[in-house]
């Protein structure tokens, strides 16, 4: 397996201990903040540490990708994964992937 350079994800995975664990794994992430962890963080003052990194422009890259699974499941076979096997729904999920790409 390997190990990406960098993680793209939403608000529901901005918990400390994820990214403490992607930090420790040496993986470089951008996601954004919720409302209550940065208010809590500025009511602690000082205390409540910096706020972490956050790249406004990679993240909008997130888009791209969620549109494109969106595309995907579009297709019942897919989005219901009617294949039982692996190898059967790797090949719709070829297949599907060229129909998009040649209407494109």
């Amino acid at each position: 397996r390997k190990r990406p350079d960098h993680l793209i994800a939403d608000k529901a995975y901005s918990h400390p201990s994820t990214r403490r664990a992607l930090r420790r794994r040496g993986i470089g992430h951008t996601i954004p903040e919720k409302r209550d962890q940065q208010a809590r963080r500025r009511d602690r003052g000082s205390a409540g540490g910096r706020p972490p990194a956050f790249d406004r422009d990679r993240y909008k890259q997130r888009n791209v990708v969620e549109r494109c699974f969106n595309r995907l499941k579009q297709f019942r076979a897919l989005a219901t994964r009617y294949a039982k096997r692996a190898a059967y729904y790797r090949a719709t999920l070829l297949l599907v992937s060229a129909v998009l790409w040649l209407s494109t």
